[in-house]
């Protein structure tokens, strides 16, 4: 059974508390999200890999809150990746994590219509 890009739970538990504040919650996740593709990339050209792991960290918690749980995975991964200064894998998982980034993002978009 795979994992969905989206808990369906989570995000009507979302969306029962938040109401009608739940478009801004998505609105922000999305486009604090975009930042932290950003700051990952940045510390991914830097070759700095303290950095990369915070930033995964930090994506990886914003995920998991939304219910994006393959996201969520793929930025641990690259936070292990990162912790042990593994530059190739992290380039691969980087990539990764923008497609999902993608999907869930066109997902979260699609709810919100």
């Amino acid at each position: 059974m795979s994992v969905p890009h989206l808990d369906e739970a989570v995000q009507s538990n979302l969306l029962s508390i938040m109401e009608d504040e739940y478009p801004l919650l998505v609105e922000t996740f999305l486009s604090d999200s975009e930042e932290r593709l950003r700051s990952i990339r940045a510390a991914f050209a830097a070759a700095d890999g303290t950095a990369l792991r915070h930033a995964a960290h930090s994506f990886k918690g914003s995920c998991g809150n939304m219910g994006a749980a393959v996201l969520s995975g793929l930025c641990k991964q690259l936070e292990e990746a990162a912790r042990h200064n593994d530059l190739a894998a992290a380039q691969g998982l980087i990539a990764k994590v923008e497609h999902e980034f993608f999907i869930v993002r066109t997902l979260l978009q699609a709810s919100r219509a």
